[in-house]
């Protein structure tokens, strides 16, 4: 049986020290599969977020000059660690957020190999001499940008605060991470990792409190220099305008409503089937989560069967426990929202085929939910779910389809099934997203970048492109004197 004591105390990390906030409040940490406390989480206060400030630019000092081959090294050496301590991260992980535990502690793992990823490439991040008169030196040098104020969802306890630090330590900066309040043990077992690893005091600094609170200080704070947010449209677009009137830049991930094309040609059973297990991953909780299934209606029964047929597989319990494969809502807003999107679609006409409700038990935990007959104008079509909801519609013509997948604001991920490559290629055409995949419902690579369009953000994480925001771009024009 579990017990609090497996959970670790939650300080916060300025300046190379772990910390209480400056008044001592604290809000409680959460189980979401059994809606008991299991820790408490300190919340900054202003003086507590100008010192973590103040120390990412002492920090910065330090960092950006030491030399690449050295920064490499520790990072690789908290690479190492990370995955050493990948069951403990990952048991953490489940206790908080209450995804199984062999996701949580797969998602420990895979999060290091970003690291390392992020600090191979830092190495690569090359300037060019350009052809100039005689006597001048012309060159074009990648420097980091400086301190960076980063914000992180509760969904990724892992994986959203690592591709900021990553990408940051990696370049050359320093950071300070507000990591959520509602998964705070795995920020802190993270950045133990990099201060075992050897990383000076200040380059990276951990925070938490009031989001709202937060964000205003540290955004406004003359040592910020870069923003760097993954979260909701809504809020994303509140921080982007706080960074705006500083005229600092940021890097925005911001939510989605993925649609789902399976074309006349496609496999219905295979699309349903990669399909719901990506749909029912992390509870439906991924921005990138496919959350709009539109269907050739000559596929749509077969589709529908087999989409309805692996929902009802899915064991839904207690993260820890064996051979769950689908946790908790994270707290008790997702349940609600999740009842009040079925109840708007059922209103509207649409049918449930299985799950629609909550299941009983102390925790937050939803049926994994199919229905049928969702009218375009159900909020479950328009508003992201962020949940086990999927939405079954038909169509008939590919065009008319692609324009419902793009009528919505959002931008970030979509995928199609076809088995023609004339058709794949329509639809990458066709797609206004920043991420797509054909024939399977694939998640983020290191190797690739991963971001938005339109108002799911702008900014890449991964891949090449995932340094850039942290980079600054400058060029100098030598004139070469005796």
């Amino acid at each position: 049986m579990t017990t609090h004591q497996e959970y670790p105390a939650v300080r916060m990390y300025i300046a190379g020290e772990w910390c209480e906030g400056g008044t001592g409040r604290t809000a409680p940490v959460v189980n979401p599969a059994t809606a008991e406390v299991i820790g408490h989480v300190p919340l900054a206060t202003t003086a507590d977020l100008d010192r973590a400030a103040e120390a990412a630019a002492a920090g910065f000092a330090i960092w950006r000059d030491t030399p690449v081959a050295e920064r490499t090294a520790i990072l690789h050496k908290a690479a190492d660690l990370l995955v050493s301590r990948a069951d403990e991260v990952g048991r953490t992980m489940t206790l908080e957020q209450g995804k199984p535990l062999r996701e949580a502690t797969g998602e420990a793992r895979r999060v290091a190999g970003a690291l390392r990823w992020d600090a191979d490439d830092a190495r690569r991040a090359y300037g060019r001499v350009i052809p100039s008169e005689s006597g001048t030196l012309l060159s074009v040098r990648r420097v980091p940008i400086g301190p960076v104020a980063a914000f992180t969802p509760w969904n990724f306890p892992a994986g959203s605060p690592m591709r900021k630090i990553a990408a940051a330590l990696s370049a050359g900066c320093s950071v300070v991470v507000k990591a959520s309040e509602e998964t705070p043990g795995t920020a802190v077992r993270l950045v133990r990792c990099f201060e075992d690893a050897g990383v000076p005091p200040g380059v990276l600094n951990l925070v938490f409190g009031e989001p709202s609170e937060v964000s205003a200080h540290l955004i406004a704070h003359p040592a910020t220099r870069l923003i760097a947010f993954t979260g909701s449209v809504p809020v994303g677009k509140l921080l982007a305008a706080a960074a705006g009137a500083e005229m600092k830049p940021s890097l925005m991930e911001l939510g989605g409503h993925a649609p789902v094309v399976v074309c006349e040609d496609a496999d219905p059973v295979a699309a349903a089937r990669r399909a719901a297990a990506a749909k029912f991953a992390n509870a439906g909780q991924v921005c990138t989560s496919p959350s709009r299934f539109l269907v050739h209606e000559s596929l749509l029964a077969e589709f529908t069967e087999e989409f309805v047929r692996a929902a009802e597989a899915v064991v839904v319990g207690d993260g820890l426990d064996e051979g769950v494969t689908m946790g908790p809502l994270a707290n008790e807003r997702r349940l609600t929202a999740m009842e009040a999107l079925v109840a708007d679609a059922v209103s509207r006409g649409a049918k449930v085929l299985t799950g629609g409700g909550r299941l009983p038990g102390a925790g937050y935990f939803f049926a994994p939910t199919v229905l049928t007959d969702v009218p375009g104008d159900a909020a479950l079509m328009t508003d992201e779910p962020f949940g086990p909801l999927a939405p079954v519609v038909p169509f008939t013509d590919l065009d008319d389809a692609l324009r419902t997948a793009n009528a919505l604001p959002y931008g970030l991920a979509a995928y199609g099934f076809t088995r023609s490559a004339a058709t794949a290629e329509r639809l990458t055409r066709g797609f206004e997203a920043g991420i797509l995949s054909l024939n399977h419902c694939g998640g983020s690579v290191h190797e690739a970048p991963s971001g938005g369009v339109k108002a799911s953000g702008y900014g890449r994480e991964g891949g090449p492109e995932g340094l850039d925001a942290y980079l600054v771009t400058k060029r100098v024009s030598h004139l070469l004197t005796d």
